[in-house]
C-alpha cells in the first residue's frame, strides 16, 4: 500500500512522525481519490437527506447552485466534447490557467487546477498535519478538513464561532499555538459569514512560521469581499482554494483551484492527484465562465434577492435567522431539534430538502438559497409544518 506514495512523500511523512503503518493510511487516502473523500464525509452524509438529490424535491440542502453554467460555458462544453477523442487537443489547461491568472492578477505559476475542491483540501491536511502537528478550524465550519485529520490521527482543535461573525482567529491560534494547519472558510460554510482580510492577515503573521494557512473561498463569488489571494505574494505559508461548484453551477463537472507559491503547489501534489485527470470539457467550461464579470454579478444579485426575501418572510413569522450571511446559505434557529424540521419539510406537500445541523448548534439548520420559485416553496412548506 505504501508503494502508492513516492519516495519523497514517504520520507516526508516519516520525518513528520508517521509510523509505517500510518503511511498505509495516507496512501489509502490518496489512492482512493474521490471514493475516499466521500467515505470521510459519510457521517455527515448520513445525517442529511439533502446529500443526494431526491427526484421531484426542492433541493436547497447541499449548497448547489439553482442553475447550471453560464451559456458561454455550456457552448464551450459542446465544442470540447466534439474533440473529446484527444487528451488536450488545444492547450485547454494552459488557456484556463492564463485566464484565471489574468482575472485574479496573480502569476500563472501560482495557479493549480484540480478535479474539484475536495481533493486539494484533503491533500493539504495530509501535507501539513501529522501526529504532532494538528489542525485548527472554526466550529461550525466545513468538516472535510477535520474528518481528514481525524482519519490521520492528527490533533484537532476547534474554536467556537460567534453567531453572525467570521472566524475568531485569535481563539484559533490560542486553541493550538503549534498547529501544522489553520483552516479558514470564508464565506463560511454553513454560516455564510465573512472573516475579514485583516483578521486573516493577523493569523498569517502570528501563527507558527512553519504552519500553513488554508483559506477556503468556495463561496467568495457570492460576496463582494476581497480575496485572500492578495496576501500570497512571495509567501510560502498560505494556500487559497476555490471551486467552480457554487456560483458557476459546475458541481457535477468537477473543477477546483488552489492559489499558492509554486513550491507549495509541488508539495500538495505529493499527496494528491495530478491535474492531468481533468476533463477538457471542465477546463473549457471554466475558461469560458471565469471572466464573465457581468453575469457573475447578475447571478449574485439574483441570489441575494431570493435570500433577503426569504429571510424577511421567516423573520416576520417569528423564526430566528442568524445574521451576516454573504453566501448562498443561511442558518435558521427553529428552537427545536433541527432534524425534526428537516424531516417535516421533506414530508410536506412541497417536498423540500434543506440542509442539516452541526453538533455545536443542534437546533439550527443550514438552508441553501435556491431559485425564487424554490424559496417560495420553502416558505410554503415552513408555513404548513412550523409551530413555535
Amino acid at each position: 500500500m505504501t508503494m502508492m506514495l513516492d519516495k519523497e512523500a514517504r520520507e516526508d511523512l516519516i520525518e513528520r512522525g508517521y509510523s509505517r503503518r500510518q503511511l498505509a493510511k495516507v496512501a489509502a487516502l490518496i489512492g482512493a481519490g474521490a471514493a475516499m473523500h466521500e467515505m470521510l464525509a459519510s457521517p455527515a452524509l448520513a445525517q442529511q437527506q439533502a446529500a443526494r438529490g431526491v427526484k421531484g424535491a426542492v433541493r436547497i440542502g447541499s449548497n448547489e447552485c439553482w442553475t447550471g453554467p453560464f451559456p458561454s460555458g455550456v457552448d464551450a462544453i459542446a465544442k470540447a466534447g466534439a474533440v473529446g477523442n484527444w487528451y488536450d487537443p488545444d492547450n485547454y489547461r494552459g488557456d484556463l490557467v492564463s485566464t484565471i491568472a489574468k482575472v485574479e492578477g496573480i502569476p500563472e505559476a501560482q495557479v493549480m487546477l484540480w478535479p474539484g475542491s475536495g481533493g486539494p483540501l484533503v491533500s493539504t491536511v495530509a501535507a501539513y498535519c501529522s501526529p504532532t502537528k494538528g489542525l485548527v478550524t472554526a466550529d461550525p465550519t466545513f468538516e472535510s478538513a477535520w474528518r481528514t485529520a481525524d482519519y490521520l490521527k492528527a490533533p484537532i482543535a476547534k474554536a467556537p464561532q460567534a453567531v453572525g461573525k467570521g472566524h475568531d482567529v485569535k481563539a484559533m491560534l490560542a486553541a493550538n499555538p503549534n498547529a501544522g494547519l489553520y483552516y479558514i472558510c470564508t464565506p463560511n460554510n454553513p454560516t455564510g459569514t465573512i472573516t475579514p482580510i485583516a483578521d486573516i492577515k493577523w493569523l498569517l503573521d502570528n501563527k507558527p512560521a512553519d504552519a500553513m494557512l488554508l483559506v477556503d473561498e468556495a463561496y467568495l463569488h457570492f460576496s463582494d469581499a476581497p480575496s485572500a489571494a492578495s496576501l500570497i505574494g512571495n509567501r510560502k505559508d498560505i494556500i487559497v482554494m476555490r471551486t467552480f461548484s457554487k456560483l458557476f453551477g459546475m458541481a457535477g463537472i468537477r473543477l477546483g483551484l488552489t492559489f499558492a507559491d509554486p513550491e507549495v503547489q509541488k508539495r500538495l501534489m505529493l499527496f494528491g492527484p495530478s491535474a492531468g485527470g481533468l476533463s477538457i470539457t471542465a477546463m473549457a467550461c471554466g475558461n469560458a465562465v471565469y471572466p464573465e464579470a457581468a453575469l457573475i454579478k447578475a447571478r449574485r444579485d439574483e441570489m441575494i434577492a431570493a435570500r433577503d426575501k426569504t429571510i424577511a418572510w421567516l423573520t416576520k413569522k417569528g423564526i430566528e435567522v442568524q445574521p451576516g450571511s454573504e453566501a448562498n446559505m443561511f442558518m435558521v434557529n427553529w428552537k427545536k431539534p433541527a432534524k425534526e424540521m428537516q424531516a417535516a419539510l421533506m414530508a410536506a406537500p412541497e417536498k423540500v430538502q434543506i440542509g442539516r445541523n452541526w453538533p455545536i448548534w443542534p437546533n439550527v439548520s443550514r438552508v441553501t438559497v435556491g431559485s425564487a420559485e424554490d424559496m417560495t416553496k420553502f416558505c410554503a412548506a415552513v408555513d404548513k409544518v412550523y409551530k413555535a
